[in-house]
């Protein structure tokens, strides 16, 4: 299955690719599948299974639905349309998607929370119905966000892998195996292999374009976090740290009291604005998850601003080189913290920054994929733990974690010969097994860790 860089990484709004862009997408979805009826639904309802249940309201899934299913994109989110958009639906109990009419939806009580057994395709479930004049149910459908944005159907992840219909690829590689052996009969980069792949689907000055709109994403937000103080929303009172950690970090430079760990700390800073900022509800791009989205912009910022000869024209070979890696990481295991928990998402991230960072320092394709291999590792068997209806706290911790040993496996990795004993397709088989292993409790399900321990107020 063909993966684009543009699947990877997403732009889109926090807090949650799982529970907030996913739903958003899929009311997408049932709005066209709505239209291609032959026949006409006067009103909606909804209804979150699982995780979208159980940890919901703080990953503001609800919201997500009404907006939805009001026309609203994430791609393009207006906070200023959303607002207004629900407020007037909250007064009028009703949305108004284009070519549709006006349908009766009342969030109040057309939006149910069922705290029940998860359906049974993945944590991660919604189903979306249409009724008529009387209030019966004439359509249905199932749909499950399995992480990172991605949306299925019950029919099609029934079915297995979406078939790629699109022209053939010429690097189509599954595995990390095969991607090395690709590049080393290619004599080409990952980068350049991931490039020829998107060129099947796309013109050249478009990929171009939508790159530098991903980094322009990321790097804006990490501007704002950087910019902005107060509390983040929730009950648990979290008051944003990124402003003033990187105020007293900028106040430390030309004193000669810079201590050699100061980098680790930028690092953190970049990854927690991102993460606070998601946690605001703010616009983000996803990498590959909302979770997890602090560590890839983080260790580009890092690069940019702290590396000598670093420079902006890279930075596409930089995400080409890590939706590389997460492709396979995706393809090969999840992304998805309701699938695996923490590992599947800062893990995943911490792969895909460290082997973007390891290309644009010039490793090898070897070299690469080492990089990935040692972020991924120190990473497997983490958990998630978020609080039922507050902002995931631990993420915001663990993206400035993951940013660091993302920049020291690069290290590491361009300090060897790509030669080592674990394999990267390895390590991503055993963050598969462990997440098979884990705990439902700790799959972002809300049912476990700080979920049972702090109180929801």
């Amino acid at each position: 299955m063909f993966l684009s860089v543009f699947d990877m990484f997403k732009i889109g709004i926090g807090p949650s690719s799982s529970h907030t862009i996913g739903p958003i997408i899929a009311a997408a979805r049932f709005l066209d599948h709505l239209r291609a009826l032959p026949f006409a639904v006067t009103g909606l309802r909804a209804s979150l299974h699982g995780s979208l249940a159980f940890t919901g309201v703080g990953h503001a899934t609800d919201r997500a639905v009404i907006l939805g299913l009001a026309g609203l994109r994430a791609d393009d989110y207006d906070a200023t349309l959303a607002e207004a958009e629900l407020a007037r639906i909250k007064d009028a109990r009703n949305v108004r998607p284009a070519g549709l009419g006006t349908l009766r939806f009342d969030p109040a009580s057309d939006i149910i929370f069922d705290y029940g057994p998860a359906l049974p395709g993945h944590a991660n479930g919604l189903i979306l119905r249409g009724v008529d004049a009387q209030g019966d149910v004439i359509t249905e459908v199932t749909y499950y966000s399995i992480g990172g944005g991605f949306v299925l159907t019950a029919q099609e992840l029934a079915a297995g892998e979406t078939p790629d219909t699109g022209p053939a690829v010429p690097y189509p590689f599954r595995t990390a195996a095969q991607m090395l052996q690709m590049a080393q009969t290619s004599d080409k980069t990952i980068a350049e292999m991931k490039r020829a792949n998107e060129l099947t689907r796309m013109s050249g000055a478009d990929l171009d374009k939508g790159l530098m709109r991903i980094w322009a994403v990321m790097n804006a937000c990490i501007d704002r976090g950087l910019q902005t103080d107060g509390i983040l929303p929730g009950g648990l009172q979290v008051r944003r740290r990124a402003k003033g950690i990187y105020t007293a970090l900028l106040a430390e430079r030309g004193l000669n009291l810079t201590a050699p760990h100061t980098i680790n700390d930028y690092m953190s800073t970049y990854a927690m604005a991102v993460n606070e900022e998601n946690a605001a509800g703010g616009q983000v791009v996803t990498a590959p998850t909302n979770g997890a989205a602090g560590v890839v912009p983080a260790t580009i910022r890092y690069w940019l601003d702290h590396v000598p000869g670093a420079t902006a024209t890279r930075v596409p070979e930089f995400l080409l080189t890590a939706a590389a890696v997460g492709g396979l990481i995706k393809t090969n295991a999840s992304i998805s913290g309701a699938e695996c928990g923490c590992q599947a998402e800062v893990g995943s991230a911490a792969a895909m920054a460290a082997a973007g960072l390891a290309a644009v320092l010039g490793g090898s394709p070897e070299q690469v994929e080492n990089a990935a291999e040692i972020a991924l590792e120190h990473h497997l068997g983490m958990t998630c733990d978020p609080v039922k209806g507050l902002v995931q706290v631990p993420c915001i911790e663990r993206n400035g974690l993951g940013a660091i040993k993302a920049v020291s496996a690069a290290s590491l990795a361009l300090r060897g010969d790509g030669q080592h004993l674990v394999a990267l397709d390895v390590a991503i088989e055993t963050m598969r097994q462990t997440g098979a292993d884990m705990s439902v409790k700790y799959k972002e399900t809300a049912l476990g860790g700080l979920a049972v321990n702090v109180p929801n107020c």
